[in-house]
């Protein structure tokens, strides 16, 4: 049983790492045994990180910007560069943008889509042949990719590129399961619900007791909470698994 659900000696890439929900899966994934990457945009808060953990996993850093086809295929080509192969991607990266209807502008649209949608698929494509290496009948690469629950419902706050963007990453999910399936690559999607993260700070500041109360199970997420679903998707437990959306919200 401890087999089944071990990522031990697996390679992962985790984007968005150096904070949030990324960093609650990345670390959860090197204390696990596996050598994970962590990509972000900030040198500085990737290193804390590295710091953080200390000898307790091995953690790689590399400075990356998903939001263009260029940076993806940049990032792809030094995964490619230190490893054959890719056992588990997690496309977490994403941006958020919240204003009223009336004055919503045009760069709220570009700057989300970019990374939360197009950023995913570019990735996702350029590291297929990596994955496609590690990917075994008995043992599919994994790709994980992190929606929200505002994919799912109408969200409170006006956040319209957001959400678009998560209902995106969801239906995509399940696009590039069938489509990777044939290859040995599942593709799942994660929809978080109230987490502690660099995006729900300011909320969870000025209504996070509030918003725990909304939760069925009386709180919000927690780290450990987020690094056993993606640890499930990565291990021999979840190999029959894809194109499927696993809410983790406590029942919200």
């Amino acid at each position: 049983m401890n087999d089944l659900f071990s990522i031990a000696g697996k390679t992962a890439l985790v984007t968005g790492g150096g904070s949030g929900i990324g960093w609650m899966i990345a670390e959860g994934y090197a204390r696990a045994g596996a050598r994970v990457y962590i990509a972000s945009r900030k040198k500085e808060e990737l290193e804390a990180r590295i710091a953080e953990l200390g000898d307790a996993g091995e953690l790689i850093a590399i400075v990356a910007n998903l939001a263009t086809e260029a940076g993806c295929n940049a990032l792809g080509d030094e995964i490619e560069a230190r490893e054959a192969k890719l056992d588990i991607l997690v496309n977490n990266a994403g941006a958020n943008w919240g204003e009223e209807y009336e004055d919503f502008p045009e760069a709220a649209w570009d700057r989300v889509l970019d990374l939360n949608v197009k950023g995913v698929f570019h990735l996702t494509r350029r590291l297929t042949s990596l994955l496609e290496k590690a990917g075994t009948h008995e043992d599919p690469a994994r790709v994980i990719n992190i929606g929200s629950i505002d994919g799912i419902q109408v969200p409170a706050l006006e956040t319209y590129s957001y959400s678009a963007s998560k209902a995106a990453v969801h239906h995509m999910s399940a696009v590039l399961a069938k489509k990777l399936a044939p290859r040995h690559i599942t593709v799942n999607a994660v929809a978080p619900g109230p987490f502690q993260s660099r995006m729900m700070r300011a909320t969870l500041e000025r209504a996070g007791d509030a918003m725990a109360k909304m939760v069925p199970l009386g709180r919000i997420g927690e780290p450990e909470d987020m690094a056993g679903i993606a640890i499930f998707l990565a291990s021999r437990a979840a190999e029959f698994l894809t194109g499927q959306i696993l809410y983790v919200d406590g029942g919200f």
